[in-house]
């Protein structure tokens, strides 16, 4: 039976998708990031990055930037971990490499895009043509770039830095055009294809959003406070990080991944509106607020952001409250360059008091814990202490913001680990992690971490799991579930990744638990318990 049009899901038919004006392969993407991760010199990953950057045509290289960050240039397309894995059991890699990189591009597209009946077994099709057409290389690459595994050890920065040499452009002009375009594929297409002049044109324009500034983390107020002096003191909010852009009445509203929202949001877009400003550009957090004060969950705040249908029989039983505390914009001036101090007494002017974020200004290590205790009391997530005379510096993680949580930790075990990359290459490092089923029997797995390891416990648990270990895919080393490990968490979402149902979200290593046995780890009951006192957090 021949399939419904919308959905003729092989590659040969997702071939009419694309033009293809030059030769690239996939291939060619495959071996430059495996070069990346096998070395720990910045430099020779600038330099490696670059190399393959100047042999691409402006429109791959849009494709390939964002691979190489790790994701498909159609952003999310709904591929789980299990279907990757069908894909690749059901087809044997290719003797030699032929898949360009807008053939693969734009079958990633048709995989995105393929719906209505048949849609199934057309991506079925597609996902293992990809495959069977792909060498054990491309094969590797594929895989982790599908199930954001992707461990190449080439962060923003050094794309950044190889988009700039590849360009022969200045390295901050490249990263001031990517901070306010919001994306470094789109400035890498550009620059390539016209010049370091192309940089000129990217500035921040009203209604175009850009990276949010994020904040690193420190271990108390106290710390924050030895790190940065006299700083500002702000609510963690338990929100959803929103940008605000207004020109005279119309508002729009967008996500922290730069997604128009306003329409899930009008009492936002509201706020914005009565603002006293004729154009403004505002950062901040919508939550759901109980009478008390208090935050509504997490997942309550998300049952309202993340709906655009029944918002007007929604909102007025879960209204959300919109919460800034940065102005970026005012009435045709940018403030971005401009000190914290100085964005926020404006922001103060023209924001009334109950839609700004509570804010201490000290340099007393006993006012900021008092204020951190406070926040926690009132349900919010913690404190962001700011540099007074930081810049706003979109889509970075600098050390003028520093985040204070207090984290959860619980004792799981260790399921299976994924060799390291770039400096920790020959190391096994991603753990998989589980809590003990007891129903079930087993372990429940709750997600991955390769975060708060040293290089003597790296050292440690590669000799430790090596000899735990009972398979090995090239991917994955599965190990007996015998070690037990102190994890710690910042909240339990919901996961439709994991059989488990939940996730941890940020989850970091403290310490082994060699007093404890697999049998004493906790179980998926207190984890479900955790994520229920938090309201589905």
């Amino acid at each position: 039976m021949p399939r419904p049009g919308p959905c003729r899901g092989s590659i040969a038919a997702a071939r009419t998708l694309a033009r293809y004006t030059s030769e690239v392969l996939l291939v060619d993407v495959a071996l430059a990031s495996r070069d990346v991760a096998a070395t720990s010199s910045r430099r020779e990953k600038t330099a490696r990055l670059a190399r393959l950057l100047r042999t691409l045509a402006p429109e791959e290289q849009v494709v390939v930037v964002n691979w190489l960050a790790g994701q498909p240039a159609q952003g999310r397309i709904g591929l789980r971990y299990a279907r990757t894995g069908e894909a690749l059991a059901n087809s044997a890699p290719a003797s030699s490499p032929s898949l360009s990189v807008l053939e693969v591009h734009a079958a990633l597209g048709a995989y995105a895009t393929a719906r209505g009946p048949g849609s199934a077994l057309a991506r079925r099709t597609i996902l293992e043509e990809l495959f069977a057409r792909a060498s054990p290389e491309e094969r590797r690459f594929l895989a982790g770039l599908l199930t954001g595994e992707l461990r190449q050890g080439a962060l923003e920065g050094v794309l950044i830095d190889a988009v700039a040499q590849a360009a022969s452009a200045p390295p901050e002009a490249v990263r001031r055009a990517a901070m306010l375009s919001g994306s470094l594929p789109a400035v890498a297409a550009a620059v390539q294809g016209e010049g370091v002049g192309a940089l000129d044109r990217f500035r921040l324009q009203l209604f175009s959003p850009v990276k949010p500034m994020l904040a690193q983390a420190a271990g108390s107020a106290t710390e924050a406070l030895e790190a940065l002096g006299k700083a500002a003191l702000e609510w963690k909010l338990d929100g959803v990080r929103i940008q605000v852009h207004r020109e005279g009445q119309t508002a729009r509203v967008f996500s922290r991944t730069l997604r128009d929202v306003t329409e899930a949001v009008p009492e936002v877009a509201a706020v914005a509106r009565a603002a006293r400003a004729r154009s403004l550009v505002l950062d901040g957090e919508a939550l759901a607020v109980r009478a008390d004060g208090t935050p509504e969950p997490f997942q309550v705040t998300m049952r309202r952001f993340g709906r655009r249908l029944d918002v007007d029989r929604l909102a007025p039983g879960l209204p959300l409250t919109g919460f800034f505390f940065d102005l970026l914009h005012l009435d045709g001036e940018d403030f971005l360059s401009r000190s914290n101090a100085d964005r926020h007494g404006a922001l103060a002017q023209i924001v009334p008091p109950a839609h700004l974020v509570p804010r201490l200004v000290t340099s007393e290590p006993a006012e900021a814990e008092a204020f951190l205790e406070e926040a926690l009391a009132r349900g919010q997530e913690g404190l962001v202490a700011k540099s007074l005379d930081a810049p706003y510096l979109a889509g970075r993680r600098g050390g003028a913001w520093l985040k204070v949580k207090r984290a959860r930790t619980l004792d799981l075990v260790v399921l299976a680990v994924e060799p390291g990359s770039g400096r920790r290459r020959g190391w096994l490092s991603n753990l998989h992690l589980g809590a003990r089923d007891p129903a079930r029997g087993g372990f429940a797995m709750l997600g991955k971490t390769f975060k708060g390891m040293t290089d003597s416990m790296l050292e440690w648990q590669t000799e430790r799991l090596r000899a735990l270990a009972v398979g090995d895919d090239g991917f994955v080393v599965r190990v007996r579930p015998e070690l037990v490990v102190e994890v710690a968490f910042d909240g339990i979402q919901a996961s439709a990744k994991y059989e488990s149902g939940l996730a941890l979200r940020f989850a970091r290593v403290k310490r082994y638990r060699e007093d404890k046995r697999a049998d004493e780890a906790d179980t998926i009951d207190t984890v479900r318990e955790l994520h229920a006192l938090k309201g589905g957090r």
